[in-house]
């Protein structure tokens, strides 16, 4: 099997799917002269009823227009007084009623992104009931709706715009969140807990994830102007967020955005836990612009716990941030741009410990100098630009761009010593095109898009690699060349028209079409670097280092490749959505969306025929003795024998019902399914691991612990340290053959089920929710180990504990098979209370806290499966990625002399942690960390993590510089009381002293308490 095959071959039946998606595709955009859809995840829409004297009639059209923009939009109002702008950008705007007197207008109110809003007004003269009614009311954007003007002023009847929200469970975080609230990075992800059942997290290395549910960070989606910016090939959900502390997007471009946790509408696809859509800034017909500088280093932190226990000086930290942005006019009303550019530079300290509970003094002295806190640096440069153009009221024209570069440090840390440093390259460039057409009662969106991602974590130096371990493996300390050597993106191009009709009254009937040609890539040189493993046990007595146990190295395959693929993959999704107003009470959203992708690489692979020999039954009989659970046959492929998925249809089906009519009381509820897709990463190894072998030889050292036979069970010799020693081993015939790589030929796409229930509503300026949610995530991949012994079972006679390890067929590594299986359930119950910022109440509330019940049958995190011989030997245990009790609150508030004081507070339960005694399945556990002196926890263990976030700001006016202009100083200080929220948990059965308890002091991502100084100027 040449690689070059892969990359170019197609499937027959693949090109006709293309062919008819792309006449579908032509038919949307051609039909742009005649209708255009923006994916609605971005877009606001507007209903309501117009009445005069509370009854229908008196209005014939309204137009709504963004007041900073002058964007026009129309729509007319029909028979029984009911209006519906179905796609709105996100903004201020006010309303131009036509009735038989002329133009009447209401006052300004916002609309957030993705809301969809009710405003209901009557056209009698202002009259103190009316008034009343809605000089107390909010708009959901927090803007006031005052009812003050004359008599041709119209009156605003429900004391508010409503916000009606369907099944969805979710919080919009909006511009002032993101410009008030403290935070560590100015990622705007940041602050997505504040959704129930969402997590974030900040990785050791400083990368920031979501998860959602019971579900990984891979199965998240997040959408910019409704495109979504999905990671087809790396496992962090978006791209260029994997190993990377950078920021997906510049904040000061991010206008504001929603989290979704459950029950989203048939727009979204490619996710099956939290979706995410936001909307990016537009220039105005005002030039508005500014800049900004972020600052702390290690004079403006305390010290880690880690420094702190070694009497050391504190690592020299810096985090540097810095940017401007400009927007405004082109030309007034009509044309607009927008540009922006953040940089970060930042120093990191990371903490390098000692495995297996040691302490640095346990070690040899030549090794001890390798722990500690070290610095590892990182640069990011953000470009974002956006050009509006409405040459009519019924057209808008967009162009964006994103240009995302990033250099940093990574692969150290934990055991990992700083000379395993790995140096990333992360590049990023998207682009993007919209327009929209809009007629009195349809809207049509067509969108053109392109996406350029690479990430490549290229080893610091190259040289061998050393790991002293354990004699039960656990890894003491690892030093020298990183194994780490990948060249890994995506680049292609994409369009997609979204059709939203209004014609029929009480229903926003949206449809949409997408197709996507994106080539996927990978380049995996695992161990390109030798790496030698030791048991530093064996003898005993002392700290073996000079005879290894264990030698990995890769080296590519003759004639066939080196570590490379490129797939060209397909993809295809439509859907239909309703959102359907059947009484003044009850709101149905009814929808349905299939999605299709095909990936070459895959369903064109020939399985090599040197493995389809290894495996055969003349040469490996294990897999074909009766106690043998799986057909390898499933596994091999012909080139023709794989199809693409075809069955992932996904209703997503929600309601509301407002129980007074004045959405006071409103129950909510909804199912939805949602497909994702099979990570490339994963699936690509079939055919990496084939042309980039890693070899495997085990040294007859005598050490118990690692005992060794078969082919590629050899003397050691200090020669093997050596290139030469290597090149002598590989093309040996002694063994040491590659790993044998399987997919399975059936492989199906991950989904997840969603239904929510719940009650929201209203109690004076609080608008408070109570919700319960079910997540059962199916059909996650999976690496199983697939060795069998001589009698075709996976343990030995009499056993249930032991895999085969060393039952591989003759002249190669283990059989290792893709498959589907990990699956997840995550029962949620939360409590909200929202209070959004107003001038007349000038305080913020944003309160969550969600308490989950979640089990997995596969540890959280892990794709490979290899202890038992399937996924339904594994139990369904408590998640060990999710913790049972979490609070998020968030609260700003004006304060005198002009300052403005905000808070963020995260209160976490303990993570569970897991272990295998290795005897007995049935003694497997998850346990919760338990409190030691080191610690002391609220209300016993509930409370294991605590962080305490506060930020103070002053404005000073610079009004004689230009209308508008000021000055801002602020000072943020992350963890106020200095909590040590550690990461590391004992899990060595074997040591009562440390095991379930905190161990080695780290902190991972976690900040001690650290001030963080900003100056910022706008105008």
């Amino acid at each position: 099997m040449q690689v070059s095959r892969i990359k170019t071959m197609k499937p027959a039946k693949g090109r006709m799917v293309q062919l008819a998606a792309a006449l579908m595709v032509g038919t949307a955009v051609s039909a742009i002269a005649v209708a255009p859809a923006h994916a609605q995840q971005a877009q606001a829409s507007l209903r309501g009823t117009v009445t005069d004297g509370g009854q229908p009639g008196g209005a014939s059209q309204i137009t709504a227009i963004e007041v900073n923009t002058g964007y026009r939009r129309t729509s007319p109002v029909m028979a029984d007084g009911t209006y519906i702008f179905a796609s709105l950008p996100p903004g201020t705007y006010r309303l131009e009623v036509q009735t038989p007197n002329g133009v009447r207008n209401t006052d300004q109110f916002k609309l957030a992104v993705a809301q969809n809003a009710q405003l209901d007004f009557d056209l009698q003269p202002t009259g103190s009931t009316a008034a009343s009614g809605a000089a107390t009311g909010e708009t959901t954007g927090g803007e006031q709706a005052a009812a003050t003007g004359s008599g041709n002023e119209i009156i605003v009847t429900g004391s508010r715009i409503q916000n009606l929200e369907g099944g969805e469970v979710g919080a919009t975080i909006s511009t002032r969140l993101i410009q008030t609230l403290p935070q560590n990075s100015r990622n705007f992800l940041s602050f997505a807990d504040l959704a129930p059942g969402v997590q974030v997290n900040t990785g050791s290395n400083g990368n920031v994830s979501i998860q959602g549910g019971a579900q990984d960070s891979r199965t998240v989606n997040v959408f910019i102007d409704g495109v979504g910016q999905k990671d087809y090939v790396l496992k962090n959900g978006i791209t260029g967020q994997d190993s990377s502390q950078g920021n997906p997007f510049p904040q000061s471009a991010i206008g504001e955005y929603r989290v979704i946790s459950s029950n989203y509408k048939a727009e979204f696809d490619q996710v099956s836990s939290v979706a995410i859509t936001a909307v990016t800034k537009s220039g105005t017909n005002k030039f508005h612009g500014g800049a900004f500088v972020d600052f702390t280093n290690q004079d403006l932190r305390a010290k880690t716990p880690l420094e702190k226990a070694n009497g050391d000086d504190k690592t020299k930290t810096r985090d540097f941030q810095f940017g401007a942005s400009l927007g405004g006019p082109i030309i007034k009303d009509v044309m607009h741009f927008f540009v922006t550019y953040e940089g970060k530079r930042q120093q990191i300290p990371t903490d390098v410990i000692p495995g297996f509970g040691l302490s640095p003094s346990d070690l040899p002295t030549q090794y001890q100098d390798n722990f500690g806190s070290f610095s590892r640096t990182f640069n990011e440069d953000l470009y974002f630009g956006k050009i509006d153009f409405s040459p009519t009221d019924r057209d808008l024209f967009e162009i964006s761009a994103k240009v995302r570069r990033e250099v940093g440090e990574d692969g150290f840390g934990g055991t990992n010593a700083r000379s395993r440093l790995t140096d990333i390259n992360n590049n990023e460039t998207r682009l993007l095109f919209h327009y929209q057409r809009t007629n009195d009662n349809w809207t049509n969106d067509f969108k053109a898009t392109y996406e350029y991602s690479a990430w490549k974590p290229t080893p610091h130096v190259f040289e061998n690699g050393y790991v002293f371990q354990s004699a039960d493996n656990q890894t003491i300390l690892a030093v020298g060349g990183s194994g780490n050597y990948q060249d890994k993106g995506q680049k292609g191009w994409g369009v997609q028209d979204d059709f939203t009709y209004t014609g029929l009254a009480r229903h926003a009937i949206k449809m949409g079409v997408k197709a996507k040609w994106v080539t996927l890539n990978a380049l995996q040189q695992n161990n390109l670097n030798a790496q030698y493993y030791y048991d530093t046990q064996y003898p005993a007595g002392g700290f073996n280092d000079s005879v290894p146990y264990r030698v990995t190295f890769g080296v590519p395959v003759q004639g066939v490749g080196n570590g490379a693929i490129k797939s060209k993959n397909f993809q295809l999704g439509m859907y239909i959505q309703d959102d359907w107003q059947m009484t003044d009470r009850l709101t149905l959203n009814l929808g349905v969306r299939w999605d299709y992708e095909e990936t070459p690489s895959y369903l064109n692979f020939v399985t090599p025929q040197d493995a389809v020999d290894a495996v055969s039954q003349a040469n490996y009989p294990n897999l074909y003795q009766g106690n043998a659970t799986y057909n390898i046959n499933d596994y091999i492929s012909n080139g023709h024998n794989r199809h693409p998925f075809k069955g992932a249809f996904q209703p997503r089906l929600g309601f509301s019902y407002d129980f007074g009519g004045k959405y006071d009381l409103t129950a909510f509820g909804g199912y939805g399914r949602s497909f994702d897709r099979n990570q490339f990463d994963f699936i690509q190894l079939e055919a990496t691991a084939g042309s980039f072998r890693t070899l495997t030889f085990n040294f007859d050292t005598g050490d118990p612990n690692h005992s060794c036979t078969g082919a590629n069970c050899i003397p050691w010799d200090p020669a093997y340290l050596t290139q030469a020693g290597r090149d002598q081993l590989a093309t040996s015939t002694t063994g040491g053959g590659r790993e044998l790589r399987f997919n399975n030929n059936d492989l199906k796409m991950p989904y997840s089920d969603q239904f929510s229930i719940g009650l929201r509503g209203r109690v004076g300026l609080i608008r408070p929710e109570i919700g319960f949610t079910h997540i059962a995530s199916h059909d996650g991949f999976a690496f199983l180990l697939g060795n069998r012994r001589t009698n075709g079972a996976f343990f030995a006679p009499g056993e249930i504990w032991g895999p085969p390890w060393g039952f591989a067929p003759s002249g190669y590594g283990s059989i290792i098979l893709g498959t589907n299986g990990v699956e997840t359930r995550s029962d949620s119950a939360y409590l909200k209370l929202t209070k959004d910022y107003t001038r007349s109440s000038p305080w913020s509330l944003n309160f969550t806290y969600t308490y989950t019940d979640a089990t997995e049958n596969r540890q959280f995190g892990q794709v490979y499966a290899l202890d038992y011989p399937n996924l339904d030997y594994y139990s369904w245990l408590p998640s060990a990625g999710v913790v049972k009790h979490r609070i998020v609150a968030a609260a700003s508030a004006d304060i005198p002399w002009g300052f403005t004081l905000s808070t963020k507070i995260q209160l976490r339960s303990p993570p569970y942690i897991s272990y295998v005694t290795g005897t007995d399945n049935t003694n497997r556990h998850f346990n919760t960390v338990e409190a030691d002196n080191k610690r002391s926890f609220i209300l016993g263990d509930l409370w294991a993590y605590r962080q305490v976030d506060l930020a103070v700001s002053k404005s000073i006016p610079l009004g004689f510089l230009y209308n508008g202009a000021a000055i801002q100083f602020r000072a943020d200080v992350l963890n106020v009381f200095n909590t040590a929220n550690y990461t590391s948990y004992g899990t060595n059965t074997n040591n009562a002293d440390t095991f379930r308890q905190i161990s080695n002091l780290s902190i991972g991502g976690n900040p001690p308490r650290t001030f963080k100084l900003s100056a910022s100027l706008k105008f």
